[in-house]
């Protein structure tokens, strides 16, 4: 199902006024259906004013309560798994200033413990030289550029966080993508060759020519088990429902099989990295 962003920004709204509208239609007070879900009356009230975000259990337990026909449960199941997806628009974000993004993203890397990134295009901030990161924001307003780069490598001190586990596995394409010269790019590979002795973090490369059954490929990122976000050149898609999440999982999983680690991983990087210097 094609799903418009204008659409995720209306879904949390439209599910919160549809959970309450049921429950009125019902008869029942926010303390009844409480009792019957086994549930906060605060938590009902937070639902219904959109100011607290349902999983779908939640939801389920809800429409249990509220003894909904199959027809009406089905329809409000599939706005609430709607609504545990968020659009973050480039376009916005980039107006609200490159900084809020740096907060966000610090404050999902203080909160987690384990990291899986999928990069195919590019190489993500964490492990990006200063050269690659200011590249990388060269169509940024000039006036966020400066502030933005010293956010992203300060944001880098988490990989020695040895309480967290990261895995990153990038395709060759994302290695050599040639967005700074070759020489700077040289510096870069060999940074990633560097960090692939860091014990918390295990690095993967996955070469051209390698297979993959699994269709159309994205960057994306799994948070502990709870979050993901998918990178798209327009923004970002983040995933709560737990069942996205898990296949997204699953998918970096099978990707990890097809991915170079250790030794062979540093022989590639090594390897791509003289191409740049010769």
């Amino acid at each position: 199902m094609a799903i418009e962003p204008d659409r995720l920004d209306q879904s949390g709204r439209e599910l919160a006024a549809i959970l309450k509208r049921l429950r009125k239609q019902a008869g029942l007070s926010g303390v009844r259906l409480a009792a019957r879900c086994n549930m906060s009356q605060s938590k009902i009230s937070r639902i219904e004013g959109n100011k607290s975000r349902p999983s779908l259990l939640d939801v389920e337990q809800l429409l249990r309560g509220l003894h909904a026909s199959p027809a009406v449960a089905a329809e409000v199941m599939a706005l609430a798994r709607i609504a545990q997806t968020e659009w973050q628009d480039g376009r916005a974000l980039r107006r609200k200033g490159l900084d809020k993004k740096q907060v966000q993203l610090a404050g999902l890397e203080a909160s987690s413990t384990t990291f899986r990134y999928f990069l195919l295009s590019m190489i993500t901030g964490l492990l990006a030289t200063p050269e690659y990161i200011r590249s990388s924001l060269a169509q940024a307003p000039s006036e966020q550029q400066a502030k933005a780069v010293a956010m992203k490598l300060d944001r880098q001190r988490v990989l020695f966080d040895r309480s967290k586990r990261f895995t990153f596995i990038l395709t060759e394409q994302a290695v050599r993508y040639p967005l700074i010269p070759p020489d700077e790019l040289a510096l870069q590979i060999d940074r990633l060759a560097s960090l692939t002795h860091q014990p918390n973090i295990r690095l993967g490369v996955i070469p051209m020519g390698v297979h993959f059954t699994s269709g159309a490929l994205n960057t994306f990122t799994v948070y502990d088990e709870t979050l993901a976000t998918a990178e798209l050149d327009l923004g970002a898609i983040v995933f709560r429902d737990g069942r996205d999440v898990q296949d997204l999982i699953l998918r970096f999983t099978r990707y990890e099989d097809h991915a170079l680690f250790g030794e062979q991983a540093r022989e590639k990087l090594t390897e791509w990295a003289a191409v740049c210097r010769s």
